[in-house]
């Protein structure tokens, strides 16, 4: 496929981006900019999110990983769904019940100042590396298919990726991203259907038999136990947990589901959401199954990259190098707009989140505020930051973008489960003292000494995703010990 091809494919799609956010961004108040006027539908809200929770890191990365973890990550989606659970039936009823524009206001009426802010912080880093990844994939993407052809340097290749999504996000906010994020999800799972479709043409066998002969299908681990990084309990508890923090306590996914009416049209969209998801990370294991068998039927090397000047394989860009350079012309411009899609599906909502947190939680905006102009400035300085991590990535990151995300989750997502958790699972007060945030920091700081020596110190175990929970522990007993100390209340 022709980088100018590409380019054309790009320039459209963000056109047809453009357009709806000219006609759903005529309201550029802070009210439907941070919350939408609480006018979405439910149906909408619940679809978009199938395309804003995949993210660029399934459409692309997970099916990389499949040679390497087979379909052990099905334990981590079987999780999820008892995370969504939890997260219907516990936290939505407490944020619509507190009236909240940002979520993290529940820790100020829980605890006070310190926590309150703390929180917000924490998911600030969480949000920034977690859009950075989802991004990155992109930009890496676009760099080796389409700008790297015409010699652009990759920091001009994120500078453009980023300010695609600045263009049709800084007036409309979470109003505009219900909408383009249902347009988005449906032009992945098109794509991830028209791939399937092609690839089974060109393999002897049907769908069914091809992933299940493919030596890739193991869905459960029980043989090794706790040592094995796979293992069905590990993995299960670890796609609970992360279910909760990076959906249930993440400003991003919550504030769309905050747009809904009612607490009840809310869960609707939060069980809905868990079960598409179920089906759909299964259709993108198979497909990864799929890209590997067809790799190795047609003799396709895996794609490196450089990383510190080692050419490295890259699972990664696996899915991509086929459907841009093996498939017909119609699967690659379907793949690249169902990148697109996955990519900005997340990434749009996230550059919208991060500037509602931040105005909310550290500028003490309220929901009719007129500083449209700092909400302006605000959304770009997010931007700026997102250019910079993306670009980071980059040259130091030489793992699978969904291994990586998980693993940064369990440092960066830790302290908030722990908070929530201790808020909602105990009465105890821990007063309105900076000894929460010396907690929230000190927790990370031991989960990954704990890491690094676990191996030594506890008889050959090593850490998967569960580091999130051994994080949220850590930060709910050391808010359990601040409880004993004598502070004003």
């Amino acid at each position: 496929m022709s980088p100018t091809l590409i380019l054309i494919v790009a320039v459209a799609y963000f056109a047809l981006l453009y357009v709806i956010s000219s006609i759903t961004g005529k309201d550029n108040s802070s009210e439907a900019f941070f919350e939408g006027k609480k006018e979405s539908p439910w149906y909408l809200v619940a679809f978009g999110m199938v395309g804003a929770t995949l993210s660029g890191i399934t459409f692309i990365s997970v099916p990389g990983w499949v040679e390497n973890s087979q379909f052990s990550y099905m334990q981590v989606v079987l999780g999820n769904m008892a995370g969504f659970a939890i997260i219907a039936l516990v936290l939505l009823p407490l944020y619509y019940r507190l009236e909240l524009t940002s979520i993290y206001g529940y820790l100020k009426e829980r605890f006070g100042f310190y926590a309150y802010k703390t929180g917000a912080a924490y998911f600030l880093i969480s949000r920034i590396i977690g859009a950075s990844l989802r991004l990155y994939l992109v930009a890496e993407v676009l760099q080796r298919f389409l700008f790297g052809a015409w010699g652009i340097p990759y920091w001009v290749t994120v500078v453009i990726a980023i300010s695609l999504i600045w263009l049709y996000t800084f007036r409309g906010g979470i109003k505009t991203i219900v909408y383009t994020d249902t347009l988005q999800t449906a032009f992945i799972l098109i794509s991830v259907a028209l791939t399937v479709i092609y690839l089974l043409a060109e393999l002897p066998n049907g769908f069914v038999a091809t992933v299940t002969e493919s030596g890739y299908s193991q869905i459960f681990f029980f043989e090794d136990g706790w040592s094995d990084g796979k293992n069905f309990f590990k993995k299960f508890l670890s796609g609970m947990f992360l279910a909760i923090v990076m959906i249930g306590l993440d400003q991003d996914m919550m504030q769309k589901n905050l747009t809904v009416k009612t607490v009840k049209d809310s869960q609707k969209n939060m069980f809905a959401t868990a079960g598409v998801l179920l089906v759909v990370n299964l259709f993108f294991l198979s497909l990864g199954a799929l890209l590997y068998v067809y790799a190795n039927t047609k003799g396709i090397e895996m794609p490196t990259k450089m990383v510190g000047g080692v050419a490295k394989p890259a699972a990664d860009l696996l899915f991509p190098e086929i459907a841009l350079n093996h498939l017909p012309i119609t699967v690659g411009i379907f793949f690249l707009i169902g990148l697109l899609a996955a990519a900005y599906s997340s990434a749009d909502s996230a550059l919208t989140s991060l500037t509602t947190s931040f105005c909310v939680d550290f500028l003490n905006f309220k929901k009719n505020d007129t500083r449209n102009k700092l909400r302006y400035q605000v959304h770009f300085a997010f931007s700026v930051i997102l250019v910079l991590v993306i670009i980071a990535f980059h040259y130091y990151n030489d793992e699978s973008a969904v291994w990586t995300l998980f693993r940064l989750a369990g440092y960066t997502y830790g302290p908030l489960l722990g908070l929530f958790a201790f808020g909602l699972l105990t009465k105890r007060k821990v007063g309105d003292s900076i000894l929460v945030l010396l907690v929230c920091v000190l927790a990370p700081i031991l989960t990954f000494i704990i890491n690094e020596n676990s191996e030594a110190w506890l008889w050959g175990y090593k850490f998967d995703f569960e580091l999130l929970m051994l994080n949220g522990l850590l930060t709910f007993i050391g808010l359990f010990l601040v409880s004993f100390v004598n502070v004003k209340e």
